[in-house]
């Protein structure tokens, strides 16, 4: 399977956390080559195959976005947000407000001539945010309802090398991470059950609801972390390119942890460590540990720049290592508890 393909493919599609319908029938497509597929009232999609010791696999399908909320007496959209938006980079961009139809519109900006000195470079409070469709009220309410999710406009681009920028890829490049797995677990003799999770980025209510119905023995969920770029500090971020960032955190399985990296070493597997401390690490590995009477879980993260604008980078070999990894994971464990 192409990498670059099947991530334009992915963040093609619209998935606003609650309102996933979109891209989870892209993945419906995908994966009924690989299992039993079904989807959840949450939007949960799951792909199931095999038999005995149960791996469960999870990423988030959900992205950020806004969602509407009313229509101004001159026909601007306003909106809340569904998801982490950064206000400082929403003036002036392009979105889609899929009403009955996609309707493309911009977000309204205060040009700098009218601006005042105290003005500049202040980022915009949620209420005071307005999209321009180029519609009266009128109009625009025979095409747009409160509750309608709002999308930045997509955008896919090859940079130079490895790395490709495009709006979504937190987790879509999680999602396919574990796709390409699935090309390298066909006839492992294990059960393995996929989930790609809704509603992460609005509390990681999908992973907690549906790792609850699965009974796994060991999870792992993979989702983005910081790659380094100008202005962030290096000891909190990895580098893109660098391969895949195994989590060493006090709500993770230690045991786990240590085992990837003995297996990327093993496998000439590039890797970095993220240790997070505290009691949570941001992703759904933090649900899913506490499922039932506990899942032992690890967590691989995608090194990001740029995450939660509609710019993130990624290297796609990250992507591919982290497949990689997977898969040894898998492998090495069923051979374990099989022996």
């Amino acid at each position: 399977m192409n990498t670059t393909e099947l991530l334009k493919e992915l963040t093609s599609s619209v998935g606003v956390s609650g309102a996933e319908e979109n891209v989870t029938d892209v993945l419906c497509s995908i994966l009924k080559e690989y299992g039993e597929v079904t989807v959840d009232s949450m939007n949960n999609v799951y792909c199931t195959f095999g038999n005995g010791y149960h791996f469960l696999l999870d990423a988030h399908l959900d992205e950020i976005g806004m969602i509407v909320k009313s229509i101004s007496d001159d026909g601007f959209v306003k909106i809340d947000r569904c998801g982490g938006i950064d206000a400082r980079m929403l003036l002036g961009y392009e979105v889609s407000v899929w009403g009955k139809k996609e309707l493309k519109g911009v977000i309204s900006t205060l040009p700098p001539h009218l601006q005042k000195d105290d003005e500049d470079f202040k980022a915009p409070k949620t209420e005071d945010i307005s999209i321009d469709i180029g519609l009266t009220k009128e109009e625009a309410e025979k095409l747009i309802s409160p509750g309608d999710r709002v999308t930045f406009k997509r955008n896919f681009t090859k940079l130079l090398g490895n790395q490709l920028s495009s709006s979504v890829l937190d987790d879509r490049c999680g999602v396919a991470s574990i796709i390409l797995a699935l090309d390298l677990l066909k006839d492992v003799d294990a059960k393995v059950t996929v989930m790609f999770s809704s509603q992460e980025e609005v509390g990681c209510r999908g992973a907690s609801v549906g790792a609850y119905a699965k009974d796994a023995d060991e999870a792992i969920a993979v989702d983005v972390s910081f790659g380094w770029s100008p202005l962030c500090k290096k000891s909190e971020c990895g580098e893109i390119g660098k391969g895949p960032m195994v989590g060493f955190s006090p709500i993770l399985d230690a045991t786990m942890s240590k085992k990837l990296v003995e297996l990327a070493e093993k496998n000439g597997i590039p890797y970095q460590c993220e240790v997070m401390g505290g009691g949570h690490t941001g992703t759904n590995a933090d649900e899913i540990s506490l499922t039932q009477s506990g899942i032992r879980t690890a967590l691989i993260s995608i090194p990001e720049k740029y995450m939660h604008s509609p710019v993130e980078v990624i290297d796609i070999t990250d992507v591919e290592n982290t497949a990689k990894l997977i898969a040894a994971y898998v492998k090495e464990r069923t051979g374990e508890v099989n022996a």
